[in-house]
Formats: structure tokens, C-alpha cells, sequence
């Protein structure tokens, strides 16, 4: 209940923010922050990340997608299947943060960015972008440090059973 409660709370922040930036950035298009390295600059995302598949209305199958992946998360963490804290934290990132772009995609018909990073060319992009991209590396670094096949949790679970018998 604990995940669910701070996804909806992620989720909020996503579209507060980008609730801002629709009322208020977008009619002066860019603010800078740091003049040529970090702007707040207003975009209209239609594609996938980065803009990958703007050319053409592809907003229901990124919104579908972000569904199925959300599901599937749910099932994951209800089973059980994610072994550590880290592991469920980074899936409810990526829920979030999918959800809180499939949201943009559904009302608006595109993802508002916002972030704009000019030092280094960086695409724009927004909170749930943050919380899709660190839930992934966090879950990458879950997956090859702290998650464990079933042989090896049964392994493991024997040889710490072994150690304080002994």
C-alpha cells in the first residue's frame, strides 16, 4: 500500500509540474537558470523518449505500453518476484513515471518537457522522465548485485541455515 500511495504521489508531482509549465512556461517558451548550461524551456513531446517516433500519432501505443509495463509491475511486486527494497523502489519509479506520461499523452496528446540542459545537448525532458530513467538504473543495479535466481536463493538460504547451526 506503502508503493502505491508514494507512485500517486510521484505521479502528482509529474503533473504539478507540468501543470506550471502548461500555465505559465509555455507562454514565455524558456527561462534560463544558468544562462546556455540549464534552462526551463517548454516542449511539446509527441514521440517516445527523446522524440524517438514524433513523425507519426504513436500516443496510444506508448499509452498502452505504459499500462501493460505498470501491470505487470503490480504483479511482480504482489508475487513477490522482486526480492529487495531497492529492487520494488525502482519498479515504482518506472510506474510512475510512465504513468505520469501516459497521463500527458492521453489529456494532451503529447508529453510536456521541460528540463533543458544546453551545456552538453541534452534532450528536454521531465519528472516523470527522472523517475523512469534513475527506477531503471536502480534496477539494473538490483538485478546484478542483489536479485537471485530460485537455485541460488534455496543455495543461499541452506548455507545461512548451515552457518548458525554450526
Amino acid at each position: 500500500m506503502l508503493y502505491v500511495i508514494l507512485a500517486v504521489l510521484m505521479i502528482a508531482l509529474d503533473q504539478a509540474v507540468k501543470y506550471w509549465a502548461l500555465t505559465s512556461l509555455q507562454a514565455q517558451q524558456t527561462i534560463p537558470l544558468l544562462d546556455g548550461v540549464f534552462h526551463l524551456t517548454y516542449v511539446e513531446n509527441r514521440g517516445a523518449a527523446f522524440s524517438l517516433f514524433a513523425q507519426f500519432d504513436s500516443r496510444w501505443i506508448f499509452v498502452l505500453l505504459a499500462v501493460v509495463v505498470s501491470i505487470l509491475i503490480v504483479v511482480a511486486l504482489r508475487k513477490g518476484l522482486v526480492q529487495t527494497r531497492l529492487g520494488r523502489w525502482s519498479l515504482v519509479l518506472v510506474a510512475a513515471g510512465a504513468l505520469g506520461n501516459a497521463i500527458d499523452r492521453v489529456v494532451h496528446g503529447f508529453v510536456v518537457d521541460l528540463f533543458d540542459f544546453r551545456l552538453i545537448h541534452f534532450p528536454v525532458f521531465n519528472v516523470a522522465d527522472i523517475f523512469i530513467c534513475v527506477g531503471g538504473a536502480l534496477f539494473v543495479i538490483y538485478f546484478l548485485f542483489q536479485h537471485k535466481d530460485e537455485t541460488e536463493a534455496v543455495a543461499s538460504d541452506k548455507a545461512e541455515g548451515q552457518e548458525h547451526h554450526e
